[in-house]
């Protein structure tokens, strides 16, 4: 068909159509591989999106990570028997069913080696949070993408939340957002867990040109604090273990500051994944993703130093 052809010239960077579209979801291990699925798979969702659909699913799962295996099985079923996702044994088996992949592993340490096979196979992907345990598996990555010329990207759903939209005008000056920070400690970036959430919303108002980033650490929260090399400064908090997402941003004249209880859902963030696997144009830099992981590769150097500041590498 037209459009299998337009999605096999995803790996030269060609658009691909999502009248036709198959996705394969691997890492059946967190509960967005059945929210994703729902919206594109149901029609008696609220907020269905047409012409796309899940068809297969790799279940993935690590064995020491109570997140992970306390779930994968569920999860799978549930893809299953709920959405008519077909269950396969390895990524191999999905690759030869689908145009595009959604990486969702809730681990970050597997997703190298779970996207190289994907990237090889030419398909375009979108790597849930987080892209990865280190800023080095981040950046290769991006250099096996880079170097097949295959679409990737990857975001937390706040970025596109609707009150994040109403925040980010011009002339920002300054910004300070905090969100639930638990820790994981086989991720060696710890803020790549959760934390990334709130990062992504600073990243989101503030952009690129972090230079430098200081991390204090409390029982109940970390203050990270970022310095811009137009002079600018962008402040995370994270709460411990959980708390509410929320933001404030600083104009020259006035300031604007996020609703109490927030709400953000998952729609926008689907309706942006089918949008760039249509369109071959992704809506996050790779290089604003890369960024963010540097800037939490320098937040880990500077808890480890006592609260150093550490320059952005």
């Amino acid at each position: 068909m037209i459009f299998r052809s337009l999605l096999l010239g995803a790996a030269l960077g060609a658009a691909v159509s999502a009248a036709d579209l198959r996705i394969g979801i691997i890492g059946t291990d967190t509960s967005h591989a059945g929210a994703f699925t729902s919206i594109l798979n149901d029609p008696k969702h609220p907020q269905y999106i047409p012409g796309a659909r899940v068809v297969a699913a790799y279940k993935g799962g690590s064995k020491d990570l109570k997140e992970s295996y306390t779930r994968v099985d569920k999860y799978a079923e549930d893809l299953r028997s709920k959405y008519g996702v077909e269950i396969v044994p390895d990524i191999k088996t999905l690759l030869s069913k689908v145009d595009a992949v959604l990486l969702e592993s809730v681990d970050g340490r597997p997703h190298l080696e779970q996207a190289r096979p994907i990237i090889e196979a030419g398909k375009p992907l979108f790597i849930d949070k987080p892209l990865s345990s280190t800023l080095k598996d981040a950046r290769e990555i991006a250099r096996l993408a880079k170097e097949k010329n295959v679409k990737w990207w990857s975001s937390s759903t706040l970025r596109f939340a609707d009150f994040m939209n109403d925040l980010k005008k011009p002339g920002i000056t300054g910004v300070i957002t905090w969100g639930p920070g638990p820790e994981e400690e086989h991720h060696q970036l710890d803020l790549a867990w959760y934390a990334v959430h709130p990062i992504e919303m600073l990243y989101t108002l503030m952009g690129t040109g972090c230079v430098e980033v200081t991390r204090t650490v409390t029982n109940g929260s970390d203050i990270i604090t970022g310095k811009w090399k137009d002079g600018r400064t962008g402040v995370v908090k994270t709460l411990k273990p959980y708390g509410e997402f929320g933001a404030v941003a600083f104009y020259e004249k006035t300031i604007l500051q996020s609703p109490d209880k927030p709400k953000y859902s998952y729609v926008p963030l689907v309706q942006n994944i089918i949008k760039a696997f249509q369109t071959g144009q992704v809506p996050v830099p790779n290089e604003e993703t890369l960024e963010m992981f540097a800037f939490m590769d320098a937040a880990q150097r500077s808890k480890e130093a006592g609260g150093k500041p550490m320059p952005v590498r």
